[in-house]
């Protein structure tokens, strides 16, 4: 079979049309929601970029793999130890290599590896293509690999090609020409009131309203759509459009690679995946333009699974997690199962409405702060263990059911 695995980077579920979102921001994404499952509850159990795609890949929760942070030695996967054999069983056991164990040709078009020097997510692959500009591209730059890829392989037998977008990760880099299909929408419901906005330019630390690039309010020209704070209600709005126009142009370029599918008569016998590593801030917990907490923004992802065979339009409510993908994928390809994942298969809720979800789940952020929440029944529970100079409460309650504030 033939496998589209789509990777949108710092996609929040709650910007898309097929999870509620009032802004058309994903009609693409949204067609391929209704021929497939749409999971409601899919969280990275460790954020952000590098910590979560470890998990992902690896099958296993950060403070086991060692991938829990952006630099230092929490950057670096640990050891295999002495048990190591010729090859790390690691990367024999990945989620790529899952698809060549099932006899699928796999190849990947992205510039995270090098970004993170996270070499390891290379094992499995048979072709990589890496634009080059680590993570700062925009999608025009990546959609032509994509593209020739499928018109060379696409009528082939047997492929898995993963797809890796960046547009709606800082800063917002859109192209100028794509305009702004949002400029004449107000933000009159959102839960960001004029009170709650003082509260934020009284934050303190990174990426807070008052100094959105990390420590100053710098601007860039190559970024115009990124601002350097949030002082009023105008700026406020940017900062969503900024977002929101890096979600619309990332699903613009997506539903080119499906128009492709559809052209080489392959969509229809295509399984596609469509999901992301992380969410993001967008003035929870006074963070802007930044996934840097372990609450739902920053760590509630997308997953949509067009399957053959597969339920349509259907929803998923279960808790779960990213890492839960791998064993998933092993049930689906008939494929052993290594001992060390920590994933849970949720197979049977692709096919069927069964309850395939965790009671609870634990999250994790260690790059920006250091931070631990449980998500239970209606609640999220957030410990902080280093601020990250935000001067959180060390322990925080919410309600699941409702936005993290």
């Amino acid at each position: 079979m033939n496998v589209l695995m789509i990777d949108i980077d710092t996609l929040r579920p709650d910007h898309m049309g097929c999870y509620g979102y009032r802004r058309n921001t994903t009609p693409n994404i949204d067609e391929v929601a209704r021929e497939g499952v749409r999971f409601q509850n899919m969280f990275c159990s460790d954020a952000p970029c590098l910590p979560s795609r470890a998990s992902l890949l690896s099958g296993m929760f950060g403070i086991k793999n060692g991938v829990v942070g952006h630099g230092g030695t929490a950057a670096d996967r640990f050891r295999g130890g002495p048990e190591r054999g010729f090859r790390d069983s690691r990367d024999e056991w990945n989620f790529h290599n899952i698809f060549r164990r099932a006899g699928l040709y796999t190849a990947s078009v992205s510039t995270f590896p090098e970004r993170h020097s996270a070499w390891w997510f290379d094992a499995g692959l048979n072709e990589i293509f890496n634009q080059g500009e680590c993570g700062l591209e925009s999608g025009e730059k990546v959609l032509p690999y994509a593209l020739d890829w499928l018109d060379k392989n696409g009528t082939k037998k047997d492929w898995f090609l993963h797809v890796h977008f960046w547009d709606p990760h800082t800063p917002y880099r859109a192209p100028e020409s794509f305009g702004n299909p949002f400029e004449k929408d107000e933000l009159d419901d959102l839960w960001i009131t004029d009170e709650v906005l003082e509260t934020h330019i009284k934050h303190v630390g990174p990426h807070s309203a008052s100094e959105i690039n990390m420590w100053n309010d710098n601007t860039f020209d190559r970024y115009p759509r990124h601002p350097g704070h949030v002082q009023n209600r105008e700026e406020l709005k940017k900062i969503f459009d900024g977002y929101d126009c890096g979600v619309a142009y990332a699903d613009y370029l997506v539903g080119q690679i499906f128009q492709r599918l559809k052209a080489l008569d392959i969509y229809e016998d295509t399984a596609i995946i469509i999901t992301a590593d992380h969410g993001e801030n967008l003035g929870e917990l006074g963070l802007y333009a930044e996934h840097g907490t372990a609450d739902k923004p920053c760590c509630n992802i997308p997953l949509i699974i067009k399957w053959p065979g597969g339920r349509r339009n259907a929803q998923d409510s279960g808790l779960h997690y990213s890492l839960d993908l791998l064993p998933t994928i092993a049930e689906l390809l008939d494929v052993e199962k290594a001992e060390h994942w920590d994933g849970k298969s949720f197979r049977e809720s692709i096919f069927s409405d069964a309850d395939t979800g965790r009671e609870s789940l634990v999250l994790s952020q260690m790059a920006h702060v250091c931070q631990r929440s449980a998500r239970f029944g209606d609640w999220l529970y957030i410990r902080s263990y280093h601020d990250g100079f935000h001067l959180f409460d060390n322990e925080m309650l919410f309600r699941a059911v409702s936005e993290t504030r």
